[in-house]
């Protein structure tokens, strides 16, 4: 039922005159529109909402699509109306008359609402290259509207699963880390599969996939293999794939990301998470000690000026939770700034702990550790230790193009920390 848009030599045409027009219409068209005896259904969608088109507004649409084919244009200018006309289109292979209602919908403002009826259209629609568009204007409109997803948590709770994996699929939520990711799942997937085994399915098939399990923390991604919500092979599988990501060089690990960036999942693409990740290698004996590796971007240490901090993710040592935290420390006495590197101690409780530590940063001439500083202290909570100019020189000489500090746009930092008592 295809129609064609140009003549021989390209131009378009134009048949509206035509359209019902006793003098070139000779034959009259009956249209029997009736139910399809095999209804798509989305098996991991609870209560899920189907757009049920009556028989009259599936035969106004008809109409529409024959009025297109004619003068390449529609009467219809409401989003609902327009979007009858789309689900018609496809199911006669319009493809033109597809492309077209794609293209007014994109134009019509975006609403929460709408954006969840185009990505809730059938799975044949959805698949269309003539309304991609549409569906990724759509996807985007959800990522943005929820992209602080802590500041929405109730609206975001109670999104269906197609407006979740929208949310979820964006490199820009504003989230503390990727452990709150995987917290927010499982509430979601909780609260609308309260059943294990649909819980099960819809993790390890479709939200799972959207967690970024390598930038987790070491400790949460232990709870991931005991957690009951996931699959069993699925949950080995993403741990294991995260801890060999942990291990691999940054370079290497850009690579990957690089590579996984067209797929669905961009699961190796670290978020703008307000604690950044950080690498932990524990040891338990002779005494409890920690190894800590750290790496910044350069803009991220060009952002820490003139008197910012930021905060890694947190690690735990003898019970204990710490954080690292670079800051563009503001010298008054000399008028100067620097960059300084703090290690904090976290929980709350009246706790004291003797720590031996050691602050050290990659070198541009050797690719080597350097110990940049060094010493003991007791820690309580809230307290920190470290150094106000780790590198001993000022800020502007730290951040310069020519700066020895950084590798291909990378500070590397590590922390060596063992408990004394």
């Amino acid at each position: 039922m295809e129609e064609s848009r140009t003549d021989d030599v390209g131009r378009e045409c134009n048949f509206a005159f035509a359209f019902n027009n006793i003098n070139f219409s000779d034959r009259i068209l009956n249209l029997e529109v009736i139910p399809d005896p095999c209804p798509q259904s989305h098996s991991l969608s609870p209560n899920r909402k189907r757009r049920r088109h009556s028989l009259t507004k599936e035969e106004g649409a008809v109409m529409d699509i024959l009025n297109f084919m004619y003068g390449n244009t529609l009467s219809r200018t409401t989003s609902a109306a327009v979007l009858d006309v789309l689900v018609a289109a496809d199911k006669f292979e319009v493809t033109s008359c597809m492309k077209y209602c794609s293209r007014i919908l994109r134009q019509m403002p975006m609403t929460c609402e709408s954006a969840l009826q185009f990505l809730d259209l059938p799975s044949s629609i959805l698949t269309a290259n003539a309304i991609q568009p549409l569906i990724e204007t759509a996807k985007l409109f959800l990522a943005t509207h929820y992209r602080d997803i802590t500041k929405f948590a109730d609206e975001v709770l109670n999104l269906p699963l197609v407006g979740i994996e929208a949310v979820l699929s964006s490199d820009n939520l504003l989230i503390p880390s990727e452990n709150c990711v995987y917290n927010f799942v499982l509430k979601w997937a909780r609260r609308h599969y309260p059943k294990i085994e649909d819980r099960q399915q819809v993790l390890g098939s479709r939200l799972g996939g959207l967690i970024r399990f390598p930038y987790m923390g070491c400790q949460k991604l232990k709870k991931v293999l005991t957690c009951e919500d996931f699959p069993p092979d699925f949950a080995s599988k993403v741990v294991l794939e995260a801890l060999f990501f942990k291990t691999e060089t940054p370079y290497r690990q850009w690579s990957l990301a690089a590579q996984d960036v067209d797929t669905t999942c961009c699961r190796f693409v670290e978020r703008t998470y307000t604690y950044r990740p950080v690498k932990v290698v524990e040891f338990a004996l002779p005494r409890p000690r920690c190894v800590v590796y750290l790496d910044l971007k350069k803009e991220e240490c060009v952002r820490l000026f003139p008197n910012a901090r930021i905060y890694s993710q947190e690690f735990s040592l003898g019970k204990q939770g710490f954080l690292l935290s670079p800051r563009c420390y503001e010298d008054r006495q000399n008028s100067s700034h620097c960059f300084g590197l703090f290690l904090v101690m976290q929980f709350k409780q009246s706790v004291s702990l003797h720590v031996e530590y050691e602050f050290f940063a990659r070198s541009k001439f050797t690719l080597e550790y350097l110990t940049r500083c060094k010493g003991n202290y007791t820690l309580t909570a809230g307290k920190s230790v470290g150094h106000r100019n780790l590198f001993g020189i000022p800020w502007t000489e730290f951040i310069a193009d020519n700066s020895h500090h950084f590798i291909n746009g990378l500070l590397h930092l590590k922390v060596e920390l063992t408990v004394r008592q």
